[in-house]
């Protein structure tokens, strides 16, 4: 094992406990105020949903598939945060007799996914109240930790990084410049923006504060990891996807021929892919980070694994 520990720069730690106190949200006064979803409204903007690919879709059928993809996005960020919290609360065991400026950053890190977890089981709610009967969120969120956290942690954190990095960008770039969206969901993404901003400076510093601690065949063992959640990933897409078509079919009588229905089962499947896998890997500062800490053989498995899941 590489005995040689990276020095913690207490300074980043500090000013993400400082942007956590300003930043400070509650769900019901700050995010919810006592609103609904509007059903005339679409939940996910077409960036992110890519529901007009779908040019056999009716506007009212594309605005319902968008919902359903919304209703997915948020429950997909309440299952991860599960494992995420479980992750933070075991890396703070190593500031429990050290440094306490450290150790209150990760706790309000975890504090912070408690809550977040807890605003989008509000949010399934609010959906679910409004929308037709039908809709399953299939992964269990306390299975998927459990698997999750099977992994080394540098695999783990590797994913997590990915997660919360694609997460500001989806935000910026997609939910926050777009008018045709429900403006109680953009508030709700705005809100969890203001404090995953945080997460992923905690999430790469912990995971290079990790990645010190491995030897080169640690590291190898860890890629294969981060290779195998990458998979498990896509594993839960698949089955979630094929879920979300089939809600939308019984809703819409499964009115379409067969060609289209193909189509609609890929693009959606594809749609998963892009938000949830392939946005975060190609973000530069994601490539950054990682071309940092791994071999360009290591990187070249990587790619590898990635490869099936681009869009052809």
């Amino acid at each position: 094992m590489n005995q040689t520990a990276l020095p913690v720069d207490i300074n980043r730690y500090a000013r993400c406990i400082d942007a956590s106190k300003r930043v400070n949200w509650d769900i019901d006064r700050d995010v919810i105020r006592g609103r609904r979803f509007d059903v005339r409204e679409k939940f996910l903007p077409d960036a992110l949903s890519r529901v007009s690919q779908f040019d056999f879709l009716s506007p009212d059928e594309q605005r319902f598939l968008s919902q359903i993809q919304g209703r997915t996005y948020a429950n997909i960020f309440g299952l991860v945060e599960r494992y995420i919290n479980c992750k933070v609360l075991e890396l703070s065991r190593d500031y429990w007799l050290g440094d306490q400026v450290a150790l209150e950053a990760l706790v309000r890190f975890s504090d912070e996914e408690l809550k977040h977890q807890a605003l989008f089981r509000r949010i399934e709610e609010l959906a679910g109240a409004d929308m037709p009967p039908g809709y399953r969120f299939l992964p269990d969120p306390n299975d998927v930790a459990r698997a999750v956290l099977s992994k080394s942690t540098w695999a783990v954190l590797a994913l997590t990084c990915d997660i919360e990095l694609f997460t500001l960008v989806h935000y910026r770039e997609s939910i926050e410049p777009e008018e045709n969206v429900s403006p109680l969901f953009k508030d709700v993404f705005l809100y969890h923006w203001k404090e995953e901003s945080q997460h992923a400076i905690l999430d790469e510093l912990e995971w290079r504060r990790e990645h010190a601690k491995l030897s080169p065949a640690q590291l190898d063992a860890a890629v294969d990891d981060l290779i195998a959640l990458v998979g498990a990933v896509d594993g839960i897409l698949q089955v979630q996807a094929k879920a979300d078509v089939d809600y939308f079919l019984e809703v819409c009588d499964g009115c379409l021929y067969e060609e289209n229905e193909t189509r609609l089962r890929n693009g959606v499947l594809a749609a998963y892919r892009w938000q949830y896998i392939l946005s975060g890997v190609q973000l530069p500062r994601f490539q950054k980070i990682i071309g940092e800490l791994v071999t360009p053989a290591q990187m070249q498995r990587i790619g590898t694994a990635l490869a099936p899941l681009m869009p052809h």
